[in-house]
């Protein structure tokens, strides 16, 4: 096990730095979902269609992941990263320009696709670095910057409220770009000697997709980790397509302040339970290695509760304290998934394992937002999505606690799980 001290001097900067790149690619892609009112004023669609423009970013972005990762495992993983947060940029700037509902799906989807590259790359390059006990602690600070990107989505409707829906994605995907290039002259993968060990062979023969895909689905944890992601999709995706319209509309707040209410508060107390989860599960897990999935069960289970209160009150304040509960739980998960990868997974396929995971959570959870836009259309409560989510949180915690670490010698390399 290494120590904190023996960390390579590089190993917080490239946390830090991805800390920035993680609010961005959170906040471009969740905007959209809190202007609602003035965009659907400025490209007539129905409630379907709206919930179709975050479906489509998400099969896109679900369906090339695996692929994505593929890129990361492959080549050079800091790379992958200028690449995506540059082009994604360029995207969102673009997206600003739309005047048809067409050219908006036409933009999320091509986020989705320079998006995808993103996630799968930065979390193997954080467990790269850190490959001791302050892999959970590193994964949640980077997380937190997923959570203030998800919690200043709501800057979003505010931007389109007092200015123009477009201006948000014109400023930010500036930003963006600008950023890039700043990443490009500072980002470096991990030392050799720090990287995940691999066999000889491995540096002779390339790292493989069909191979990677081969290897991970046949291992069973990988397979309970797969259900489990998926499950949390649908908890994800529901309260980030559908909580601000139900905000809006349940307790009469105006798009800016729905925004914020449905976003600011859950990922503010999700920002403290990233590294709360991160601190805890790395203690744990120098007594008891399956500590990093005990946290989040434990988490889940406490989560669930929160998302049905949230949905069935008619004080907001109510609602908000369900929200906070859920995000401050449900945040452990997020620390901890790319580390429980690495107790399970063969350590040369990590991206490509965290990209699959995304695949099925991403497709699940497009499919719950074109339901929750289908429900609407038919006037059915939104209700019904988030007793839905609940559920899910509960399914998904009995199967994480299923998933056990399989001994060192069933990896074709040394396993570095603590």
């Amino acid at each position: 096990m290494l120590s904190p001290r023996s960390l390579p001097p590089r190993a917080w900067l490239i946390v830090a730095l991805l800390w920035f790149v993680a609010c961005l690619n959170y906040l471009d892609r969740v905007m959209l979902t809190t202007m609602r009112l003035s965009l659907v004023d400025a490209i007539p669609m129905t409630d379907a269609q709206f919930g179709l423009l975050t479906s489509a970013f998400l099969w896109v972005y679900g369906l090339l992941s695996p692929f994505a990762g593929f890129l990361a495992d492959r080549f050079s993983r800091s790379r992958v990263i200028v690449c995506s947060l540059f082009v994604w940029s360029v995207v969102t700037w673009s997206t600003g320009h739309c005047t048809t509902f067409h050219s908006l799906l036409l933009t999320r989807a091509l986020m989705g696709i320079s998006e995808a590259c993103y996630i799968p790359a930065a979390l193997a390059l954080i467990a790269d670095y850190h490959r001791g006990p302050t892999r959970s602690l590193a994964t949640g600070i980077h997380m937190s910057g997923i959570m203030a990107g998800a919690g200043l989505g709501g800057i979003g409707g505010w931007i389109a409220e007092h200015y123009h829906w477009s201006n948000a994605f014109n400023w930010f995907g500036v930003g963006g770009m600008i950023y890039g290039v700043f990443l490009a002259l500072l980002l470096r993968d991990a030392p050799a000697s720090n990287a995940a060990p691999t066999p000889v062979a491995t540096v002779v023969s390339p790292v493989h997709f069909w191979a990677a895909m081969i290897d991970l689905l046949r291992r069973r944890s990988f397979l309970l980790a797969l259900a489990f992601w998926g499950l949390l999709g649908v908890v994800g995706w529901a309260v980030t397509g559908w909580m601000p319209t139900y905000m809006n509309e349940h307790f009469a707040l105006s798009e800016g302040v729905a925004g914020f209410t449905a976003f600011g508060y859950l990922q503010a107390t999700s920002f403290v339970g990233a590294l709360a989860g991160g601190v805890w599960a790395d203690r744990w897990s120098r007594r008891n290695e399956r500590g990093r999935i005990f946290v989040p069960v434990i988490g889940l289970c406490l989560a669930a509760p929160g998302i049905y209160l949230a949905s069935h009150t008619t004080l907001v304040v109510v609602a908000i304290a369900g929200l906070m509960l859920y995000g401050f739980a449900r945040a452990s998960t997020d620390s901890n998934m790319m580390p429980i990868l690495c107790m399970v997974i063969d350590p040369r396929y990590r991206a490509t394992g965290y990209g699959l995971l995304n695949l099925f959570a991403c497709l699940v959870g497009g499919a719950t937002i074109y339901a929750g836009g289908l429900l609407r259309d038919s006037d059915i409560s939104l209700t019904v999505i988030f007793q839905g989510a609940a559920v899910s949180m509960i399914l998904a915690a009995l199967l994480l606690f299923l998933i056990k670490p399989p001994p060192a010698a069933a990896f074709s390399a040394p396993a570095d799980a603590a």
